[in-house]
């Protein structure tokens, strides 16, 4: 394949000797009376390299589409439209593109009430999006068009859609977020008075593959293993997480977020009153007498006092080592400090295993399906519409911390079921 000539565009051969290409704008230069290096005009409002994909037309479009935005956005800066130094802005795209549509969108309030991961999941999508059709007006789109994006070209090998780069689940995350994207600029006007989209999706022609759900678990006594390992090897605050995880059957996130001040007195026993992260839906969690007394364990042996509106649970934090260094407080748990730590705990526990934390809640709604729980129940307990009758149980089953504890209760019933019949698994993935 010939070179081209595209400002910006650098190509790179990979061991597996396939060449990439890169939209490679300069970031940096040094200061000609200085010579220290400093950000230059594409740094600062935000651009930064691009991989564009194995070279070729495709790829070489993508970087047209970059020069593009640059060459727009500078034309915005000098005409005093940007301000560089305040380091924000929205990319510009072009009148009616796909792009400017989704950057209209984002400006309402509709936007702005979404919870803050369905927003990180509409970003994620788009990303896959935006190289491709952030620049193009929607009317033009075609099922060709999307058909060549998804599954690639099936004559030519070296262009490869969605579902070679990125995969079944990535490529399902960026239809999804494509449909959805559609229905919202259906409604949405451009300046012309028209509509942004009109007519039907042209996606609806495609069908899309769909991930394989997870389907693994852990065992109680497997978790317990794991509640004792993460307190023994000095992760107190895992250690919390993960029975607290088990006992109310919440999702990670909401664990990372829960505070004592969410945490109520119940005649049998406290529970955590919360409105779920991703969906927003109230939920209460539950916790087992043993839970109960590890939880106030914990609280109890923390350097500080907790906050009634701060993260219960903590990272170990860190004192100087032999040679020194620098000591770490304890923290609250983000999403990659509690992986981390699990991961750690997970291999000193289960070498070569697996499974994750978010398979807890997965385990606890197969042991209360094992007890014969009823859907209402479930729902309650998961705070979802797992039952069969969304509406019709929103309407007639209050949510209340009875019907959790009949949850609770099945999966009592569904876990001694399962000691009897499974035994516990050693390395499982």
């Amino acid at each position: 394949m010939g070179d081209v000539k595209i400002r910006y565009y650098i190509t790179r051969q990979w061991k597996d000797h396939t060449k990439r290409g890169y939209w490679a704008p300069c970031l940096a230069r040094p200061n000609k009376k200085t010579g220290v290096f400093e950000p230059t005009l594409m740094a600062k409002l935000g651009f930064e390299h691009v991989d564009c994909g194995e070279d070729g037309p495709r790829a070489w479009a993508i970087a047209e589409s970059w020069n593009r935005k640059w060459d727009q956005m500078r034309a915005e800066f000098r005409a005093g439209k940007v301000d560089a130094s305040a380091k924000k802005f929205e990319r510009v795209f072009p009148t009616n593109s796909l792009g400017e549509g989704f950057a209209h969108f984002k400006k309402t309030g509709v936007w702005k009430t979404k919870k803050p991961r369905t927003r990180e999941d509409w970003e994620r999508g788009w990303k896959y999006i935006e190289p491709f059709f952030g620049d193009v007006d929607p009317h033009t789109i075609s099922m060709d068009d999307l058909s060549l994006w998804y599954f690639g070209d099936p004559s030519d090998e070296k262009i490869k859609g969605l579902l070679q780069t990125k995969g079944v689940r990535e490529a399902y995350r960026g239809m999804k977020i494509w449909r959805a994207l559609w229905q919202v600029l259906g409604t949405i006007k451009r300046e012309d008075g028209k509509r942004y989209v009109v007519g039907k999706d042209p996606s609806l022609s495609i069908r899309r593959k769909t991930p394989k759900p997870r389907d693994v678990y852990w065992l109680e006594g497997e978790a317990v293993r794991l509640v004792k390992g993460a307190w023994r090897m000095g992760y107190k605050g895992l250690a919390a997480a993960l029975a607290v995880a088990w006992d109310t059957m919440l999702s990670p996130v909401d664990v990372r977020s829960l505070t004592t001040s969410q945490l109520t007195p119940d005649p049998k026993g406290p529970l955590f009153e919360i409105e779920r992260t991703k969906t927003g839906r109230d939920a209460i969690g539950t916790l087992s007498r043993r839970t109960e007394r590890l939880l106030a364990a914990y609280i109890a042996s923390l350097p500080f006092t907790l906050h009634p509106e701060t993260p219960i649970f903590h990272t170990r934090g860190a004192a100087p080592g032999p040679r020194g260094g620098r000591p770490r407080a304890p923290a609250p748990y983000t999403k990659n400090t509690l992986g981390d730590d699990f991961r750690t705990v997970r291999s000193a526990v289960f070498p070569g295993e697996k499974r994750q934390v978010q398979d807890f809640r997965r385990s606890g709604a197969i042991e209360a399906t094992a007890g014969r729980v009823d859907p209402a129940a479930l729902a309650g307990k998961m705070a979802n519409t797992i039952d069969s009758n969304r509406e019709l149980q929103r309407t007639y089953t209050p949510h209340n911390a009875t019907l959790v504890r009949l949850a609770d209760e099945a999966r009592a019933r569904g876990r001694t079921l399962m000691r009897a019949t499974e035994a516990p698994r050693k390395g499982r993935k």
